[in-house]
């Protein structure tokens, strides 16, 4: 796990979902005028190398060793990044926790928006095209992530293509609310999809953590209006 710091002040880890790796915190580096940014890059993403398999299990472990080399931090999380984010933070020390849509759909199944999206993407996975660029846009369709492919992609978003249909399903996290509870917690959710709602619902009262909805930029609610300030004031909090 590689980590780009910026700026001083007390600490807060940035990581990042699937595909675009820490660009996904552009609208953030901002911040760094008021705290200690470590944006880091989970394995198989640039600059680190290509890898094979992907399971959040084993980013978390990583995340656990990088939170202990200084103070306890902040940590927000994106995405697939949320949910390694969660499993780490059930296991480590930290002073707040923010998720942005994680994809944690284990938590609401049942829900017929939830059971649709995960048979979509079980199926997607399997069935899907192998073409990274096909594979990508298949996947930015089903999450309502808004983003103009090029043809070719570029290196960056291939590579992190092919890190995406490595992944392991998120749908199997299993998420340890009982040892969850009681860490400091905002779920932020982007307005834009039921399935999303429904696990964002779920994770609003079982960390009985605050809640915010910020549309205008569907599934990278990071980049809608208001994200920094609704951040700002609730790490000010805690």
């Amino acid at each position: 796990m590689h980590a780009e710091i910026l700026g001083s002040g007390p600490r807060v880890v940035l990581v990042h979902g699937s595909v675009t790796g820490v660009r996904a915190w552009t609208g953030q580096r901002g911040l760094a005028e008021r705290f200690q940014l470590e944006l880091v890059t989970r394995p198989g993403f640039p600059p680190l190398p290509p890898v094979e398999s992907v399971d959040f299990e084993e980013h978390a472990e990583l995340l656990i060793a990088h939170l202990a080399e200084g103070e306890t931090a902040h940590v927000v999380g994106h995405s697939y990044g949320g949910v390694v984010a969660l499993l780490a933070a059930a296991q480590t020390p930290v002073r707040s926790l923010t998720v942005i849509e994680p994809p944690a759909y284990g938590i609401a199944r049942g829900r017929p928006e939830v059971e649709e999206l995960v048979t979509r993407f079980a199926r997607h996975w399997t069935d899907g095209p192998r073409d990274p660029r096909a594979f990508l846009a298949g996947f930015l369709a089903g999450v309502g992530a808004e983003i103009e492919l090029d043809d070719p992609l570029p290196d960056w978003l291939e590579q992190g293509a092919r890190t995406l249909m490595v992944e392991r399903p998120p749908w199997e996290a299993e998420i340890p609310f009982d040892r969850l509870r009681g860490i400091p917690a905002l779920v932020v959710s982007g307005g834009h999809s039921s399935s999303s709602d429904a696990v964002c619902d779920v994770l609003e009262r079982e960390l009985r953590a605050e809640r915010a909805v910020l549309p205008g930029a569907g599934h990278s609610a990071q980049r809608a209006p208001g994200f920094n300030e609704t951040l700002t004031a609730f790490l000010a909090r805690t």
